[in-house]
């Protein structure tokens, strides 16, 4: 269970971001640093009932950095104003269809897939889309997965048709994407409630047959 006190944090640091506000209070962070920890710890636990993949993870390998790299960005404050994580079988530093976990006041969420994947990875996956259509249509269209996802996020999709497939091929719209990300929003309350962790299980074992066809496409 998540402590308010990380929350806390998190919200002071989206009006003072900067260097001699957080050196100030490190112990803050770092108190919420090991709150973020211990519950990833736990969603580890609960993931691993449903994918195998997942075990012998730790939050050490899925929590990401607060310090955020400003050299390309014209955005410079320092530092996220969340905490999050990548759950995979390989941890945060490898790209593969996986789990993720955004924790942020007002903007909290569960999401899942895989993330603008290089050329080859997605060459291979619209072909699977093309041979195995009917499997993720499946999958996207079953009533609990459309109750709590929706969708794939269309945010990054192409205008034109990619090139080897017809304009009116079945499964256009689905080849367009160049990300497959679904995504499920948390309130505040719903992430600081004792009954967190089950609710990412629940959200994680809706997701997997999706992250499934993804691995198997890549494979």
């Amino acid at each position: 269970m998540l402590s308010p006190a990380t929350f806390r944090f998190l919200k002071s640091i989206q009006k003072n971001n900067n260097k001699v506000w957080f050196d100030k209070n490190k112990p803050a962070y770092l108190s919420a640093k090991e709150d973020v920890g211990a519950l990833v710890d736990e969603v580890i636990a609960e993931l691993v009932k449903i994918d195998k993949t997942l075990a012998g993870l730790s939050s050490k390998d899925c929590v990401f950095r607060i310090y955020r790299d400003v050299r390309f960005s014209k955005d410079k404050r320092p530092y996220k104003t969340n905490l999050g994580a990548s759950i995979n079988a390989g941890g945060k530093k490898v790209m593969v269809p996986g789990y993720y976990l955004h924790l942020e006041p007002g903007k909290s969420f569960l999401a899942g897939g895989l993330w603008m994947p290089p050329g080859e990875e997605l060459k291979k996956i619209r072909q699977e889309i093309d041979y195995n259509g009917k499997d993720i249509n499946k999958i996207i269209s079953n009533p609990a997965f459309k109750k709590y996802y929706g969708t794939f996020d269309q945010s990054y999709k192409l205008k034109t048709t990619p090139k080897g497939y017809a304009k009116d091929h079945k499964d256009i719209e689905i080849l367009k994407l160049t990300s497959f990300i679904v995504w499920h929003p948390f309130k505040d309350t719903e992430v600081l409630n004792k009954s967190f962790v089950k609710e990412i299980g629940k959200g994680a074992k809706i997701m997997k047959p999706m992250l499934d066809f993804l691995k198997v496409a890549i494979s």
